[in-house]
Formats: C-alpha cells, sequence, structure tokens
C-alpha cells in the first residue's frame, strides 16, 4: 500500500517514511501543499499524511482540492491543537487529525485503523455483484441461488438441483469456485 506524507519539515518526513516502509507501506514524500495535490491526482494512495503549515499552499486548502477529485483518507499532521483548529481540518475534509510531537505508534494504529475502514465498504460491493454465467445460467454467489432463462430445470450431477443450489452432498457454488478445474468443469458440464 502506498502512504503520500506531505509536510515542509523534512526531519519530520524522514522520520515517518522510515518508520512506515518498516511496516511496508510504500512511502512517497513531498514538501508543499500544491505538489500534494499534483501527486494525489496521479497517485494510487490509501492513505494522505497532510501538515497544515506548508508552503505553496497549505494543508486546508491542499485537502479540499484532493477532496474535489478523490475520497483517499487524510490525517492531518499540525502543531496547532486548538479545538477550533481541529475542527475546521476535520469540516475541511480530514479523516483524522493528530498535534504534533505525537506517538509514531499512534500514528500507525490510526492508519491501520482507517485503512481498516476504508476497505471495509469496498470488499462489500464486491462481494453483492459476484455473480458466474455459463452456458444462459446464473450462479450468484451470495445467495447460492440460480437462474437461467433457457432452462426449466438445472441438473448437477445428473440430479434435479433444490431451491440452495445443493444436491447429493455437492454445492454447486464450491464446485464453481474451488478453484480446480475438474470442479468448475462438473459444475460447467452438467448445468
Amino acid at each position: 500500500m502506498k502512504i503520500l506524507v506531505v509536510d515542509d519539515e523534512k526531519t519530520i518526513v524522514k522520520g515517518i517514511k522510515f518508520n512506515l516502509e518498516n511496516e511496508g507501506y510504500q512511502v512517497d514524500v513531498c514538501y508543499d501543499g500544491e505538489t500534494a495535490v499534483d501527486m494525489a491526482r496521479r497517485g494510487e494512495y490509501a492513505v494522505i499524511l497532510l501538515d497544515l503549515m506548508m508552503p505553496k499552499l497549505d494543508g486546508l486548502g491542499a485537502c479540499q482540492q484532493i477532496r474535489q477529485f478523490s475520497t483517499v483518507p487524510i490525517i492531518m499532521l499540525t502543531a496547532r491543537s486548538e479545538d477550533a483548529d481541529k475542527i475546521i481540518g476535520l469540516e475541511s475534509g480530514a479523516d483524522d487529525y493528530i498535534t504534533k510531537p505525537f506517538n509514531i505508534l499512534e500514528l500507525k494504529a490510526r492508519i491501520r485503523a482507517l485503512l481498516r475502514r476504508a476497505n471495509a465498504a469496498p470488499q462489500q460491493k464486491q462481494t453483492e455483484t459476484l455473480l458466474l454465467t455459463a452456458g444462459g445460467i446464473t450462479l450468484d454467489q451470495l445467495t447460492d441461488s440460480l437462474e437461467s432463462v433457457q432452462h426449466p430445470g438445472i441438473f448437477f450431477a445428473g440430479e434435479a438441483l433444490d431451491v440452495d443450489g445443493v444436491c447429493g452432498g455437492y454445492n454447486l457454488q464450491w464446485a464453481w469456485s474451488s478453484g480446480s478445474a475438474a470442479g468448475r468443469a462438473a459444475a460447467g458440464e452438467h448445468t
């Protein structure tokens, strides 16, 4: 997974980059808000760590511009610790807000938490639309249901399938998605 770290304090960037790379992340860095927006537009980042006070374009402006084209999770890193600053950062599109100085272990934990939440929804959507179609028959792997316009009765291994797709101890979904060529061939041959 790729993370973009944006801060004009190069020693902070170096320390964050070192720690995140040791966790197995790929880390890109830049030192101003304008470059951050350009990199976010070109890159496929899992998370962006964004300092608030930077040259050319501050973190709030960069965050707002990134939000115009991306929903990537953004964590603001800043020395500003007033409640009003935190609220403004979050209202500008940041997903989290950490004040400097910060504990690197807390930062890594917050990144993992954001990634868990960000990755939960796409996986659910992918499962909901997982359909296998062959020879005019469609298997919905989420509900184990079969639909066929061409065939009034559907058979597997020579036996009629009941409504839930299980017949004679065989589960059509398992046969079709087991990864074995024999299972897929059997499912395709007998439907």
